[in-house]
């Protein structure tokens, strides 16, 4: 059985008050205008914001593009989230049965909307985007301990905290400081929709 892709979902996902979708380059540009390159959002990201031009360059190329949905509410973009599917560790006579199980999750939201549980529907909506649409095993995601906005969002929308890793990440203002990493089942996923 071949993995499902993004591409294989029926695009656009609907929430209450979201329109999630596969990003373009003209989204990414508003990303990065909007909030990307403020401070409150890049002090937690792997990188500084490069200029638009090096980020566009970057996450611009069909492949990356093909990882990146953004969500709108109200016909803006609010919200983009990251979404790579992988194959799972396993031993090498079950490797093809582990392929494109696993998902891993990031995501950056305009700040002007925070606060209005857009976050929690745009992430839900996203889990359904593994689970029922891709039909993953497993999804994770990660985020500095300080970053109590991350970590309490994963577990808003039943993430569990697996892992919590000591002074396992050099931050550039912190210094060395804890990661914590999350993960759900796709068990989890359908207990919760149907209790």
């Amino acid at each position: 059985m071949t993995p499902a892709s993004l591409a294989d979902v029926a695009w656009p996902v609907r929430t209450e008050r979201l329109l999630l979708r596969p990003a373009t380059v003209a989204d990414l540009e508003v990303v990065w205008t909007r909030w990307r390159q403020g401070d409150d959002v890049g002090r937690w990201l792997s990188e500084p914001a490069p200029p638009l031009d090096v980020y566009l360059e970057h996450l611009g190329t069909p492949e990356r593009l093909a990882t990146i949905l953004v969500a709108e509410h109200e016909d803006q973009v609010v919200m983009d989230l990251h979404l790579r599917v992988q194959n799972s560790y396993a031993q090498s006579e079950v490797a093809k049965r582990a392929a494109g199980t696993k998902a891993n999750l990031g995501w950056t939201m305009d700040p002007r909307v925070h606060g209005r549980g857009l976050a929690t529907e745009g992430l839900r909506a996203a889990l359904g985007i593994c689970f029922d649409g891709l039909g993953v095993h497993r999804v994770e995601a990660d985020c500095f301990a300080a970053n109590t906005a991350s970590w309490r969002l994963m577990e808003r929308v039943g993430m569990r905290r697996e892992a919590h890793f000591v002074e396992a990440s050099l931050h550039r203002e912190l210094g060395w400081t804890d990661m914590y990493a999350y993960g759900m089942l796709a068990l989890d996923w359908k207990a919760l929709n149907h209790a």
